[in-house]
C-alpha cells in the first residue's frame, strides 16, 4: 500500500504494515513504485493478510460533530447501522454532540466501544444541556446539577445551544470543575444575548458551525438584518441568509475584526 501518515509528510510506499493486538506494530518499506516488491524486506507471514496493492492507507478520520440520532426528527436508525456507516467511511473517532436518547444512552455505547464489545468508532459523548436535553434547567443550581449528572454518566463534555447568562455562567463554571469540555451551537434565537466573545470569556472551549462569530463581528448593529418573511424554523431561510450574515460583519483588517481575532 501507499501510506499517508497524517503528519503532513508526502505519501510514500509501497509499504507492508504489521498489526498486532489491534495496534500497528511495524511499517516496513518494501521497494519502489513500479518495481516488483522486494521480498527480502517483507515482514514474516501473518495469521491474516490483506492485499492492499494499489491502495492507499491513512489514519482514521475524526468526526468532531456527529449525532447518533438527529434531534427532533423522529429518526430511529439503529446505532449499529450508523456505526458501520461511519467505520466504512474511515471514521474511527466521533465526538457525539447530542441526540434525542440522552446522556446515559450515549455513554453506554461509548463504554461498549472502548471495551471493543461493539463494532463502532471511539465515542466521546457531549450530551445536550438544558431544554434540548432530557430536563429543563431554570436556575443556576439546576444547571450545576445537570452538569454533575453528565459527569456521573461518563460524558466527555457538554453541548450547549443557548440560555440566560446566569445559567450559562453556572454551567460553564461547573463543567470546568468537573473537568468536562464544552462546545456550543450559538443558536440565532438567543445569540443577541451571548455571542462567541461572551461565551469564550465565560470559559467555553469551542463553537460549533460558525454561529455566534459573525454576530461578534457586528460593529454597526446588534441583530442580523432579517428579510421580510424570514422564519428560523425554515432551514432554507436560515442557510440562504448565511452568506449575507457574514456580509453584515466587520471587514477583514478593521478595528472590530482585529479585536475579535485577538480576543
Amino acid at each position: 500500500a501507499t501510506m499517508i501518515d497524517g503528519t503532513g509528510a508526502p505519501p510514500f510506499g509501497p509499504v507492508d504494515i504489521v498489526v498486532e493486538g489491534g495496534r500497528i506494530a511495524a511499517i516496513k518499506a518494501v521497494g519502489a513504485p513500479g518495481l516488483p516488491i522486494d521480498e527480502s524486506k517483507r515482514p514474516a507471514k501473518g495469521a491474516r493478510e490483506i492485499d492492499a496493492s494499489g491502495k492507499y492507507i491513512l489514519p482514521g478520520l475524526i468526526n468532531l460533530h456527529g449525532h447518533i440520532h438527529s434531534y427532533g426528527t423522529g429518526q430511529d436508525v439503529p446505532p449499529d447501522y450508523i456505526f458501520k456507516l461511519w467505520l466504512m467511511h474511515g471514521i474511527t473517532t466521533v465526538r457525539e454532540v447530542g441526540n434525542d436518547k440522552g446522556a446515559l444512552f450515549t455513554a453506554e455505547l461509548a463504554n461498549a466501544s472502548a471495551r471493543n464489545a461493539i463494532d463502532a468508532p471511539r465515542i466521546y459523548s457531549y450530551p445536550f444541556f438544558g431544554s434540548f436535553g432530557s430536563d429543563e434547567v431554570d436556575t443556576p443550581e439546576e444547571a450545576r446539577a445537570q452538569i454533575r449528572s453528565f459527569k456521573k454518566s461518563g460524558a466527555s463534555g457538554v453541548k450547549f445551544f443557548s440560555g440566560p447568562p446566569e445559567i450559562l455562567a453556572a454551567a460553564f463554571d461547573e463543567a470546568k470543575k468537573q473537568n468536562l469540555k464544552t462546545t456550543m451551537h450559538h443558536a440565532q434565537l438567543s445569540v443577541a444575548h451571548a455571542d462567541v466573545l461572551d461565551t469564550s470569556a465565560q470559559g467555553l472551549n469551542s463553537m460549533e458551525h460558525w454561529y455566534g462569530l459573525p454576530e461578534a463581528l457586528f460593529d454597526d448593529r446588534t441583530l442580523q438584518d432579517y428579510p421580510p418573511g424570514y422564519n428560523y424554523q425554515d432551514e432554507q431561510h436560515r442557510f440562504g441568509e448565511a452568506g449575507r450574515l457574514w456580509a453584515q460583519a466587520a471587514s477583514p483588517g478593521s478595528e472590530r475584526w482585529i479585536h475579535v481575532r485577538d480576543t
